[in-house]
């Protein structure tokens, strides 16, 4: 786990360095790292972000291999690293990160990068011993990377109608960061509904969703499909969904790179999240508190896309 004071001093200087370097300096700082496909998201190697390392021969191996490859840095405990990922496709993430930060969710970050589409990602050390997983909300233009994702990073560039287009560090912190609490922003951003059950004519409803939400995924950029076809699934299955109409709508966004048969997969993993959360937390409501005391919370699991890319 690399230290913050460390990060910032390397992040301060990677803007102008050739990958291969950039890549050698934040692992000889202590953050691992994985190449990516020349101006792309997608990791080159098996196993993707699973294979990052500080390792200095690995590290100069990989870029000597592919001097141009993107840089991946896993996020969550490995790295000591969550991500705030500020999105601006088709809505305006920086509107809902700054009513965050306005109500104190969202403290100084260890720097900032301004991502080649126009969007943000702010680095925040980990909270050491505790999972901070990654999430989608689609409707805020907010993810958070945590982990179980990874980010691209700078002076990693992507491809966009021709044009190759850098990650730039923007900002950096010169004193100490605060760690971002990831779940309390999760439900400012995105308030966990109720959970009830449909009402006449709520299948139709909840086919509208379905296809609302598969028209925006096919819309989404090559390597983070799968993570937010997680989180669509997800908020499907929270609005009682059938799955069987979850996947007759998202299976359409099924293109060349992303089968049939790893949707469905994902479909169904996110409906198991989603109903055993449900379960713990009807286990718990239907227990009595002890005499005299109070009756303890179950914090149950919100389902959560585990997998993204920067």
């Amino acid at each position: 786990m690399v230290a913050p004071g460390t990060l910032a001093a390397v992040f301060d200087r990677l803007d102008g360095l050739p990958l291969s370097v950039a890549a050698r300096e934040l692992a000889r700082a202590g953050v691992p790292v994985f190449p990516c496909v020349p101006g792309e998201k997608t990791p080159l190697v098996s196993s993707g972000f699973r294979r990052a390392t500080t390792d200095a021969r690995r590290v100069q191996g990989w870029w000597r291999w592919q001097p141009e490859a993107n840089i991946g840095i896993p996020t969550g405990a490995v790295s000591g690293l969550v991500v705030i990922d500020v999105d601006v496709h088709g809505v305006d993430g920086y509107a809902a990160y700054a009513r965050a930060a306005r109500a104190g969710l969202i403290p100084a970050p260890l720097a900032t990068v301004t991502t080649p589409t126009g969007g943000q990602h702010a680095y925040f050390p980990a909270v050491s011993g505790r999972v901070q997983r990654s999430w989608v909300v689609g409707k805020a233009g907010v993810d958070c990377r945590g982990d179980g994702g990874y980010v691209i990073a700078p002076p990693s560039t992507l491809r966009l109608d021709g044009t190759s287009v850098s990650y730039r560090v923007e900002q950096v912190a010169t004193g100490v960061v605060a760690p971002v609490d990831a779940v309390r922003l999760r439900d400012f951003l995105d308030p966990p509904p109720p959970r009830r059950p449909l009402r006449q004519g709520g299948q139709a409803s909840g086919r509208e969703d379905a296809d609302r939400l598969a028209a925006w995924l096919s819309r989404q950029v090559k390597g983070d499909r799968n993570y937010k076809l997680f989180w669509a699934a997800c908020r499907l299955a929270e609005g009682n969904v059938p799955v069987s109409e979850a996947l007759d709508a998202l299976v359409r966004a099924e293109q060349p790179d992303f089968a049939e048969r790893e949707i469905t997969r994902t479909v169904y993993s996110a409906y198991r999240s989603v109903n055993a959360g449900a379960a713990r937390r009807e286990r718990s409501a239907s227990a009595s508190p002890p005499a005299g005391g109070l009756a303890r919370r179950d914090p149950g699991s919100r389902a959560s896309a585990v997998r993204g890319l920067g």
